[in-house]
Protein backbone atom coordinates (compact mmCIF):
# COMPACT_ATOMS: atom_id res chain seq x y z
CA UNK A 1 0.00 0.00 0.00
CA UNK A 2 1.33 3.50 -0.90
CA UNK A 3 2.16 5.48 1.71
CA UNK A 4 -0.54 8.24 0.81
CA UNK A 5 -3.13 5.49 0.68
CA UNK A 6 -2.18 3.72 4.01
CA UNK A 7 -1.96 7.40 6.13
CA UNK A 8 -5.93 8.41 4.41
CA UNK A 9 -7.00 4.64 5.41
CA UNK A 10 -5.81 4.73 8.95
CA UNK A 11 -7.23 8.16 8.97
CA UNK A 12 -10.73 7.44 7.62
CA UNK A 13 -10.77 4.23 9.97
CA UNK A 14 -9.71 6.41 13.42
CA UNK A 15 -12.10 8.94 12.91
CA UNK A 16 -15.03 6.60 12.67
CA UNK A 17 -13.91 4.51 15.50
CA UNK A 18 -13.92 8.28 16.89
CA UNK A 19 -17.27 8.73 16.52
CA UNK A 20 -18.77 5.10 16.30
CA UNK A 21 -20.22 6.35 20.37
CA UNK A 22 -22.53 9.04 19.21
CA UNK A 23 -23.44 6.85 15.92
CA UNK A 24 -24.15 3.99 17.90
CA UNK A 25 -26.18 5.87 20.28
CA UNK A 26 -28.34 8.21 18.20
CA UNK A 27 -28.86 5.26 16.08
CA UNK A 28 -30.54 3.29 17.80
CA UNK A 29 -32.57 5.77 20.60
CA UNK A 30 -33.69 8.69 18.11
CA UNK A 31 -33.90 7.84 14.90
CA UNK A 32 -34.57 4.94 12.71
CA UNK A 33 -35.12 4.11 9.09
CA UNK A 34 -38.61 5.42 7.84
CA UNK A 35 -41.10 2.41 6.74
CA UNK A 36 -42.93 2.75 3.46
CA UNK A 37 -45.85 4.56 4.77
CA UNK A 38 -44.11 6.96 6.85
CA UNK A 39 -41.95 8.28 3.84
CA UNK A 40 -44.95 9.07 2.43
CA UNK A 41 -46.41 10.43 5.26
CA UNK A 42 -43.18 12.69 5.42
CA UNK A 43 -42.78 13.61 2.35
CA UNK A 44 -42.83 17.50 1.07
CA UNK A 45 -43.20 19.19 -2.09
CA UNK A 46 -41.72 22.66 -2.41
CA UNK A 47 -42.17 24.50 -5.86
CA UNK A 48 -38.89 24.93 -7.42
CA UNK A 49 -39.43 26.75 -10.86
CA UNK A 50 -41.89 24.56 -13.43
CA UNK A 51 -41.30 21.61 -11.03
CA UNK A 52 -43.07 20.14 -7.70
CA UNK A 53 -39.79 19.16 -6.04
CA UNK A 54 -40.53 16.36 -3.74
CA UNK A 55 -38.38 15.13 -0.47
CA UNK A 56 -38.02 14.22 2.45
CA UNK A 57 -35.76 15.05 5.26
CA UNK A 58 -34.92 13.63 8.81
CA UNK A 59 -32.53 15.42 11.53
CA UNK A 60 -31.09 18.15 12.31
CA UNK A 61 -27.96 20.58 11.73
CA UNK A 62 -25.69 21.02 8.23
CA UNK A 63 -27.50 19.53 5.34
CA UNK A 64 -26.05 15.91 3.99
CA UNK A 65 -27.92 15.94 0.41
CA UNK A 66 -28.62 12.16 -1.01
CA UNK A 67 -29.33 11.66 -4.54
CA UNK A 68 -31.13 8.47 -5.80
CA UNK A 69 -30.46 6.23 -8.74
CA UNK A 70 -32.65 5.23 -12.31
CA UNK A 71 -35.26 4.13 -11.65
CA UNK A 72 -35.33 4.73 -7.65
CA UNK A 73 -36.15 7.63 -5.46
CA UNK A 74 -35.21 9.12 -2.00
CA UNK A 75 -36.54 6.00 -0.83
CA UNK A 76 -32.61 4.48 -1.22
CA UNK A 77 -31.22 6.63 1.29
CA UNK A 78 -34.01 5.73 4.43
CA UNK A 79 -31.25 3.38 6.08
CA UNK A 80 -28.62 5.97 5.67
CA UNK A 81 -30.41 8.82 6.21
CA UNK A 82 -31.74 7.14 10.22
CA UNK A 83 -27.63 6.50 10.84
CA UNK A 84 -26.90 9.96 10.57
CA UNK A 85 -29.48 12.17 11.08
CA UNK A 86 -28.50 12.76 14.29
CA UNK A 87 -26.09 15.02 13.15
CA UNK A 88 -26.79 15.90 9.91
CA UNK A 89 -30.34 17.54 8.44
CA UNK A 90 -30.21 14.68 5.93
CA UNK A 91 -32.66 15.48 2.83
CA UNK A 92 -33.01 13.45 0.02
CA UNK A 93 -35.25 14.48 -2.67
CA UNK A 94 -36.60 12.66 -6.09
CA UNK A 95 -35.25 13.59 -9.60
CA UNK A 96 -36.94 14.94 -12.37
CA UNK A 97 -39.19 12.37 -14.15
CA UNK A 98 -38.48 9.83 -10.84
CA UNK A 99 -40.05 9.36 -7.49
CA UNK A 100 -43.08 11.80 -6.43
CA UNK A 101 -41.33 14.64 -8.10
CA UNK A 102 -43.70 16.54 -10.37
CA UNK A 103 -42.50 18.21 -13.82
CA UNK A 104 -44.30 19.91 -16.86
CA UNK A 105 -44.41 17.02 -19.69
CA UNK A 106 -41.72 18.90 -21.34
CA UNK A 107 -39.32 19.15 -18.61
CA UNK A 108 -35.52 18.79 -19.45
CA UNK A 109 -34.31 15.44 -17.70
CA UNK A 110 -30.57 15.55 -18.89
CA UNK A 111 -27.84 15.76 -16.29
CA UNK A 112 -27.34 19.13 -16.65
CA UNK A 113 -30.84 20.31 -16.25
CA UNK A 114 -31.00 18.04 -12.84
CA UNK A 115 -28.50 19.64 -11.44
CA UNK A 116 -29.48 22.99 -11.97
CA UNK A 117 -32.95 21.88 -10.84
CA UNK A 118 -30.88 20.54 -7.33
CA UNK A 119 -28.96 23.50 -7.01
CA UNK A 120 -32.03 25.70 -7.34
CA UNK A 121 -33.89 23.34 -4.20
CA UNK A 122 -31.40 24.31 -2.61
CA UNK A 123 -31.76 28.18 -2.91
CA UNK A 124 -35.48 27.94 -2.29
CA UNK A 125 -34.22 25.88 0.94
CA UNK A 126 -32.16 28.03 2.07
CA UNK A 127 -29.34 25.71 1.84
CA UNK A 128 -25.90 27.06 1.55
CA UNK A 129 -23.78 24.18 0.94
CA UNK A 130 -24.06 20.43 1.52
CA UNK A 131 -22.36 17.15 2.13
CA UNK A 132 -23.23 15.03 -1.11
CA UNK A 133 -23.34 11.50 -1.18
CA UNK A 134 -24.87 9.90 -4.77
CA UNK A 135 -25.38 6.44 -6.43
CA UNK A 136 -25.66 5.36 -10.03
CA UNK A 137 -26.84 8.29 -12.12
CA UNK A 138 -26.67 10.61 -9.40
CA UNK A 139 -22.87 10.49 -9.38
CA UNK A 140 -22.62 11.85 -12.41
CA UNK A 141 -25.07 14.44 -11.79
CA UNK A 142 -23.21 15.29 -8.41
CA UNK A 143 -20.13 15.53 -10.26
CA UNK A 144 -21.83 18.92 -12.73
CA UNK A 145 -23.16 20.18 -9.48
CA UNK A 146 -19.53 20.22 -7.96
CA UNK A 147 -17.83 21.21 -11.60
CA UNK A 148 -20.45 24.27 -11.70
CA UNK A 149 -21.01 25.23 -8.08
CA UNK A 150 -18.27 23.79 -5.97
CA UNK A 151 -18.85 26.04 -3.09
CA UNK A 152 -22.07 24.10 -2.52
CA UNK A 153 -20.41 21.29 -1.93
CA UNK A 154 -18.58 20.89 1.81
CA UNK A 155 -17.59 16.94 0.73
CA UNK A 156 -18.71 14.53 -1.81
CA UNK A 157 -19.42 10.83 -0.84
CA UNK A 158 -19.78 9.16 -4.40
CA UNK A 159 -20.68 5.43 -5.03
CA UNK A 160 -20.92 3.23 -8.27
CA UNK A 161 -21.96 5.06 -11.16
CA UNK A 162 -21.50 7.16 -13.97
CA UNK A 163 -18.17 8.58 -14.63
CA UNK A 164 -16.06 10.06 -17.21
CA UNK A 165 -16.93 8.36 -20.39
CA UNK A 166 -18.83 5.91 -19.07
CA UNK A 167 -22.37 7.55 -19.22
CA UNK A 168 -24.64 6.14 -20.08
CA UNK A 169 -22.42 3.12 -19.17
CA UNK A 170 -22.16 0.42 -22.26
CA UNK A 171 -23.71 -1.99 -19.70
CA UNK A 172 -26.92 0.44 -20.01
CA UNK A 173 -27.46 0.85 -23.52
CA UNK A 174 -29.51 -2.48 -24.32
CA UNK A 175 -32.14 -0.83 -21.63
CA UNK A 176 -32.39 2.14 -23.55
CA UNK A 177 -32.90 0.66 -27.06
CA UNK A 178 -35.95 -0.62 -25.57
CA UNK A 179 -36.57 3.38 -24.18
CA UNK A 180 -36.37 3.97 -28.01
CA UNK A 181 -39.14 1.26 -28.73
CA UNK A 182 -41.26 2.26 -25.77
CA UNK A 183 -41.01 -0.74 -23.95
CA UNK A 184 -39.92 0.73 -20.59
CA UNK A 185 -43.15 0.73 -19.25
CA UNK A 186 -44.25 -2.16 -19.70
CA UNK A 187 -41.03 -3.07 -17.95
CA UNK A 188 -41.79 -0.83 -15.05
CA UNK A 189 -45.33 -2.11 -14.78
CA UNK A 190 -44.04 -5.47 -14.65
CA UNK A 191 -42.64 -5.46 -11.44
CA UNK A 192 -45.85 -4.02 -10.04
CA UNK A 193 -47.92 -6.89 -11.20
CA UNK A 194 -45.64 -9.50 -10.48
CA UNK A 195 -42.65 -9.17 -7.61
CA UNK A 196 -41.09 -12.31 -8.53
CA UNK A 197 -40.04 -10.85 -11.48
CA UNK A 198 -39.06 -7.45 -9.85
CA UNK A 199 -36.86 -9.66 -7.55
CA UNK A 200 -35.68 -11.71 -10.44
CA UNK A 201 -32.16 -10.86 -12.71
CA UNK A 202 -34.87 -10.20 -15.52
CA UNK A 203 -36.20 -7.35 -12.71
CA UNK A 204 -34.64 -4.63 -10.58
CA UNK A 205 -33.28 -7.51 -8.61
CA UNK A 206 -30.16 -7.69 -10.56
CA UNK A 207 -28.86 -4.57 -9.02
CA UNK A 208 -29.41 -5.71 -5.28
CA UNK A 209 -26.92 -8.48 -3.40
CA UNK A 210 -29.86 -9.87 -1.69
CA UNK A 211 -33.16 -8.90 -3.83
CA UNK A 212 -35.47 -11.03 -1.78
CA UNK A 213 -34.59 -9.58 1.38
CA UNK A 214 -34.80 -5.92 0.44
CA UNK A 215 -37.36 -5.76 -2.53
CA UNK A 216 -40.69 -6.51 -0.24
CA UNK A 217 -44.36 -5.21 -1.92
CA UNK A 218 -44.21 -2.22 -0.37
CA UNK A 219 -40.44 -1.01 -1.26
CA UNK A 220 -41.28 -2.22 -5.26
CA UNK A 221 -44.63 0.17 -4.66
CA UNK A 222 -42.94 2.66 -3.42
CA UNK A 223 -40.15 2.79 -6.17
CA UNK A 224 -42.71 1.57 -9.22
CA UNK A 225 -45.80 3.00 -8.40
CA UNK A 226 -44.93 6.58 -9.14
CA UNK A 227 -43.58 5.73 -12.11
CA UNK A 228 -46.23 4.42 -14.48
CA UNK A 229 -49.09 6.74 -12.47
CA UNK A 230 -50.57 8.70 -15.76
CA UNK A 231 -49.22 8.56 -19.23
CA UNK A 232 -47.06 11.77 -18.39
CA UNK A 233 -44.74 9.93 -16.00
CA UNK A 234 -44.76 6.54 -17.80
CA UNK A 235 -43.15 8.36 -20.53
CA UNK A 236 -40.74 10.50 -18.15
CA UNK A 237 -39.30 7.47 -16.28
CA UNK A 238 -38.43 6.14 -19.91
CA UNK A 239 -37.31 9.74 -20.91
CA UNK A 240 -34.85 9.94 -18.12
CA UNK A 241 -32.78 7.16 -19.74
CA UNK A 242 -31.95 8.51 -23.27
CA UNK A 243 -31.50 12.21 -21.88
CA UNK A 244 -28.01 10.84 -20.78
CA UNK A 245 -26.99 11.39 -24.20
CA UNK A 246 -25.18 13.64 -25.24
CA UNK A 247 -22.87 12.80 -22.45
CA UNK A 248 -21.84 16.38 -20.59
CA UNK A 249 -19.06 14.65 -18.25
CA UNK A 250 -15.83 14.49 -19.96
CA UNK A 251 -16.07 18.24 -20.71
CA UNK A 252 -16.11 19.08 -16.96
CA UNK A 253 -12.91 17.09 -15.70
CA UNK A 254 -10.66 20.03 -15.56
CA UNK A 255 -13.28 21.87 -13.27
CA UNK A 256 -12.88 18.33 -11.05
CA UNK A 257 -9.19 18.73 -11.29
CA UNK A 258 -9.85 21.67 -9.33
CA UNK A 259 -11.86 20.85 -6.56
CA UNK A 260 -10.72 21.72 -3.34
CA UNK A 261 -12.78 19.85 -0.65
CA UNK A 262 -12.79 15.64 0.47
CA UNK A 263 -14.56 12.97 -1.91
CA UNK A 264 -14.45 9.71 -0.91
CA UNK A 265 -15.57 6.81 -3.53
CA UNK A 266 -17.18 3.54 -1.97
CA UNK A 267 -17.45 1.51 -4.59
CA UNK A 268 -19.16 -2.40 -5.48
CA UNK A 269 -16.33 -4.63 -6.77
CA UNK A 270 -16.98 -6.04 -10.12
CA UNK A 271 -20.08 -4.27 -11.00
CA UNK A 272 -21.27 -4.79 -14.21
CA UNK A 273 -22.40 -0.95 -15.12
CA UNK A 274 -19.89 0.75 -13.35
CA UNK A 275 -16.31 -1.11 -12.97
CA UNK A 276 -13.77 -0.54 -10.83
CA UNK A 277 -11.34 1.25 -12.82
CA UNK A 278 -13.78 4.26 -12.22
CA UNK A 279 -13.46 4.54 -9.03
CA UNK A 280 -9.68 4.83 -9.62
CA UNK A 281 -9.98 7.59 -12.18
CA UNK A 282 -11.70 9.43 -9.96
CA UNK A 283 -9.06 8.87 -6.80
CA UNK A 284 -6.48 10.19 -9.50
CA UNK A 285 -8.82 13.18 -10.91
CA UNK A 286 -9.81 14.88 -7.19
CA UNK A 287 -6.76 16.44 -6.03
CA UNK A 288 -8.20 15.85 -2.40
CA UNK A 289 -9.48 12.08 -2.50
CA UNK A 290 -9.74 9.94 0.50
CA UNK A 291 -9.72 7.19 -1.33
CA UNK A 292 -11.60 4.27 -2.16
CA UNK A 293 -12.73 1.75 -0.34
CA UNK A 294 -14.35 -1.46 -2.63
CA UNK A 295 -17.22 -3.87 -1.18
CA UNK A 296 -17.59 -7.30 -2.14
CA UNK A 297 -20.66 -9.21 -2.27
CA UNK A 298 -22.38 -5.94 -3.57
CA UNK A 299 -24.44 -4.73 -6.53
CA UNK A 300 -24.97 -1.26 -7.71
CA UNK A 301 -27.79 -0.19 -5.22
CA UNK A 302 -26.11 -1.79 -2.09
CA UNK A 303 -26.53 1.56 -0.45
CA UNK A 304 -29.64 0.53 0.43
CA UNK A 305 -28.38 -2.96 1.38
CA UNK A 306 -25.51 -1.37 3.79
CA UNK A 307 -26.75 1.46 4.97
CA UNK A 308 -24.33 1.24 8.21
CA UNK A 309 -21.78 0.87 5.65
CA UNK A 310 -22.42 4.19 4.59
CA UNK A 311 -23.12 6.06 7.25
CA UNK A 312 -19.65 5.24 8.67
CA UNK A 313 -18.04 5.93 5.58
CA UNK A 314 -20.24 9.44 5.66
CA UNK A 315 -19.11 9.94 9.58
CA UNK A 316 -15.41 8.97 8.16
CA UNK A 317 -15.06 11.47 5.72
CA UNK A 318 -16.69 14.62 7.40
CA UNK A 319 -14.17 14.30 9.81
CA UNK A 320 -11.78 15.39 6.95
CA UNK A 321 -13.91 18.77 6.55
Amino acid sequence: MLRRDFLIHSGLLAAAAALQPLYAQDDTSRFRAFTSSEFHAARQFVQVGPDKVAFVEQGAGDVALFLHGYPLNGFQWRGSMARLASIRRCIAPDLRGLGYTDAPADADLSPHAQAAMIIALLDKLGVRDVDLISNDSATGIAQLIIASHPQRVRSWLATNGDVQTNSPPAALLPFLEKARRNEVPAWFEHHLTDNHFARSHDGIGNAYHDPDRVLTHDVIETYFRPLVSSPKRRQQGQQYGLAMFPNPLPAIEPALRQFQRPVRMVWARDNELFPDRWAHWLDQTFPHSRGIRFVDDAQLFFPEEQPELMAGEALALWRFE
